[in-house]
């Protein structure tokens, strides 16, 4: 049995939940990759997986290898990919996690002109707006507003995203125009909140207008963790949104949003692509984080001093 071999078929088997798709990833025979896994299986005597005639399952012992296996293969992927010959033409499996709104407007829609560029590179995109461990859940970089608090990561800062309050026409037409940010804080008046995890409550915004500044909590009937559930709830009348202009612009255009409360503004909120500290950037990191920020410098350019 090549170890290899068998820990890359064991790693497809659970990335793709299936033999037969693992197999055809491969280009390997279903019956190949059933007995690389079933000799790693005998070798480590241990059941890694659990199979039906419908489904493949990873046991609680093949979770915990697969995470282990995982970093290897991606440690083994990002050594060859350092060489010289692979500098010229990057190529590989990169893992990225982005927030639900910028992946929507921004990023997936640039992407076709990313693969032209880099055929041979293939991207896992992970979409969600939670924390992400980037060893624990082998993750080679993440793209994150706001400031960030992990010192072990490396971060730069690619983007400051200008944000205004919204609301929809409906909302509007129910409750009036609020006059002061504080109207948001009491009836008949909500916002729709947001919830930057699901352990931490619902995030405040601080707003300025000339000398005066305001903290705004709000009240509201519905808070959301997702971004893309965030503006459907603000679009459908739910409450007031903060929302970057890249966002809101296109909603603003149809009239499905209408700015509110214009004479305050909000601070730019910087955005960062992170990924962990090694004593080399693989050539695909490294063509992805520069294409990022080519592309962050038109949409969202960084306007403030880090």
């Amino acid at each position: 049995m090549d170890r290899f071999d068998a820990m890359q078929a064991f790693a497809r088997v659970v990335e793709t939940g299936s033999f037969t798709k693992a197999a055809h990833t491969l280009h390997m025979s279903r019956t190949t990759v059933t007995q690389l896994v079933q000799q790693l299986e005998a070798r480590l005597r241990v059941r890694l997986l659990n199979r039906t005639t419908r489904q493949v399952n990873v046991t609680a012992d093949g979770a915990a290898y697969y995470e282990h296996v995982a970093r290897l293969l991606a440690s083994l992927d990002d050594a060859e990919t350092s060489l010289s010959s692979f500098a010229a033409n990057p190529r590989g499996r990169l893992r990225v996690d982005v927030p639900a709104p910028l992946a929507r407007f921004l990023l997936v829609p640039a992407l076709p002109g990313f693969h032209a560029r880099y055929p041979d590179i293939q991207l896992d995109l992970g979409v969600s707006d939670r924390n992400v461990d980037l060893i624990d859940e082998n993750v080679d970089c993440v793209i994150r507003g706001g400031e960030l608090t992990d010192p072990s990561l490396v971060a730069r800062r690619i983007g400051d995203l200008q944000a205004g309050l919204y609301a929809a026409p409906a909302y509007l037409d129910a409750l009036g125009v609020p006059e002061h940010p504080q109207a948001l804080e009491a009836e008949p008046h909500r916002i729709v909140g947001y919830r930057g995890s699901r352990k931490a409550g619902v995030m405040p915004y601080i707003l300025h207008s000339g000398d005066e500044i305001t903290t705004v909590h709000g009240r509201y009937v519905l808070a959301v963790d997702d971004g893309n559930a965030y503006l459907a709830a603000g679009v459908a009348g739910l409450g007031v949104l903060w929302l970057p202009e890249y966002v809101a612009a296109a909603h603003a255009e149809r009239g499905e949003l209408v700015r509110v409360l214009t004479d305050w503004t909000v601070d730019p909120m910087p955005l960062h692509i992170a990924f962990r500290p090694n004593r080399h950037v693989s050539a695909k990191l490294r063509v992805f984080v520069d294409w990022v920020a080519a592309l962050m410098a038109v949409h969202v350019p960084v306007t403030t001093r880090p």
